[in-house]
């Protein structure tokens, strides 16, 4: 069928009708676009526009945005004058759709109520739109930038931060989770996913006096040092995320730059103090010290992890369930010092005497791997002592446990002194007396209960070499018992 002019008229005006809609929606995204490239705040401004109505028309009614800080008794819902400095945008934009828990699980307003307050839910553009508006506008000058680098964070840290945030009773308020289960009190803001909420250095500014942004509200002054601070706010930062990348000095310039004649300086001016000179235990400080210095002379350093060493000597024997009097150094020497006195020691004292695995002559109670072992073994108080492994001898916590023994557990991995095998002739065992437990005597084991077991795990043996786990989760410390049952078998 051969079209009209008509038909033909009517058709061509059509194409050039869409012709002319196309090139308007052209023009429209490149005019956007050019806005955008030139002016970049200019579409931002209009989205925090609409944040900043949305905040007036929806959220003003519970929450203040300016003034000074007041008390939560005078107050409806947390103050948000320096929102743009607290939160994290993603957190933001989700809690407002409605996909974050509830901040406050016995309520903001606790005087008030013990049941949370359902908080308004928005679209994801009106939420970005707040968010824009939240970043823009409420920054609060106290909060420094760059205050704590977390790339710079280590899991030593991380531990000792726990340590001090338990110590200090911030569980008294907060909870968190461990082993998937919350722990500690609901009473104010959740801890869970802290780390994906707040930003680091908003939390390390209210750390350093919480009562600056929520006065005569029950807040809590710790008495802590710039280093306790840095530990507790970067433990907090760590809460929820699942792939945080810790530091790891061992592999930073200043091990691969190490000296070993800046070392051995080192190890004259500090060290031998109480190590001595060659090493030897016969420091003069060494005489009125319990527990005495490690004698270097005897042991393998060579041979030890790098980072173990590196947390011994820059966080202090305390932080690794050693000695109380081993200082922590990383302060004094600064990561550079350490990485050279650190090269100084595996270089020199490699605890040739003696290699793994050699047993001296006759059946001599410092010989490796005996069976069965001759040990006075302080025996666990009795509600310890009488303990059964609370944990079901599953395949997966027999398999966590192994994972514990072989590279895990913190501060050292069992393997190093217990070998890969728990025949106690790992290598760290060189010299050590009285030697490492070996696992797989039967003829040992059957005697240790499980509380038994736990208990030196978790504290220690005096006068043997083994150092307290005290940082390890009771979970963890059970899983590790059961896998060690297994290698007596």
């Amino acid at each position: 069928m051969v079209a009209t002019n008509d038909d033909g008229g009517c058709c061509m005006n059509k194409i050039f009708k869409q012709l002319k809609i196309r090139q308007k929606i052209f023009l429209g995204s490149f005019v956007l676009l050019t806005i955008a490239v030139i002016f970049p705040g200019a579409l931002f401004a209009v989205d925090a526009e609409l944040g900043k109505k949305i905040v007036q028309d929806r959220c003003a009614s519970c929450h203040r945005f300016s003034g000074e800080a007041k008390s939560r008794f005078e107050i409806k819902a947390p103050d948000l004058m320096w929102a743009g400095n607290k939160y994290l945008r993603n957190w933001v934009t989700s809690f407002l759709q409605g996909k974050e828990e509830n901040l406050y699980q016995k309520n903001f307003r606790w005087d008030q109520s013990r049941k949370p307050e359902k908080h308004i839910v928005v679209s994801k553009k009106e939420a970005q739109a707040v968010a824009d508006y939240f970043f823009k506008k409420l920054i609060d000058p106290r909060v420094k930038k760059n205050a704590l680098d977390l790339s710079r964070f280590t899991e030593m840290e991380a531990t000792l931060g726990e340590q001090l945030y338990k110590e200090h009773s911030c569980n008294a308020c907060h909870h968190t989770k461990e082993d998937g289960k919350r722990v500690g009190s609901r009473h104010s803001a959740s801890f869970v996913d802290a780390g994906n909420r707040y930003n680091v250095d908003w939390v390390y500014r209210f750390n350093s006096h919480p009562p600056d942004f929520t006065p005569h509200s029950g807040e809590f002054v710790a008495d802590v040092s710039a280093e306790g601070l840095r530990f507790i706010t970067g433990y907090i930062m760590t809460l929820g995320v699942a792939d945080f990348k810790f530091y790891e000095p061992w592999k930073d310039k200043f091990f691969k730059e190490a000296s070993v004649p800046r070392g051995k300086r080192i190890y004259k001016e500090y060290c031998s103090q109480c190590h001595g000179a060659s090493g030897r235990g016969d420091g003069p400080a060494a005489t009125d010290l319990n527990p005495k210095p490690a004698i270097h002379a005897q042991m393998a350093l060579d041979k030890e992890p790098e980072d173990y060493l590196f947390n011994v000597v820059y966080y202090g024997g305390k932080a690794v369930g050693k000695s109380p009097f081993m200082p922590y150094w990383g302060l004094t020497l600064k990561p550079q010092g350490v990485a050279d006195v650190i090269a100084y020691m595996r270089k020199t004292f490699t605890g040739q005497t003696q290699t793994a695995g050699a047993k001296p002559e006759g059946k001599s109670a410092n010989a490796l791997g005996l069976c069965p072992q001759s040990r006075k073994t302080a025996q666990a108080p009795g509600d310890f002592y009488n303990l059964k492994n609370p944990l079901e001898p599953s395949k997966k916590n027999i398999k966590k446990g192994k994972l514990l023994f072989t590279s895990k557990a913190k501060p050292l991995a069992c393997k190093h002194c217990h070998g890969m095998k728990g025949d106690g002739q790992g290598g760290k065992a060189i010299n050590m007396a009285p030697p490492p437990r070996n696992f797989t005597c039967q003829e040992t084991m059957k005697e240790i209960t499980d509380g038994q077991m736990f208990w030196i795990i978790k504290n220690g043996s005096k006068s043997t070499e083994m150092q307290a786990y005290r940082t390890m989760k009771d979970k963890q410390i059970w899983q590790l018992v059961h896998y060690i049952r297994t290698l007596a078998k």
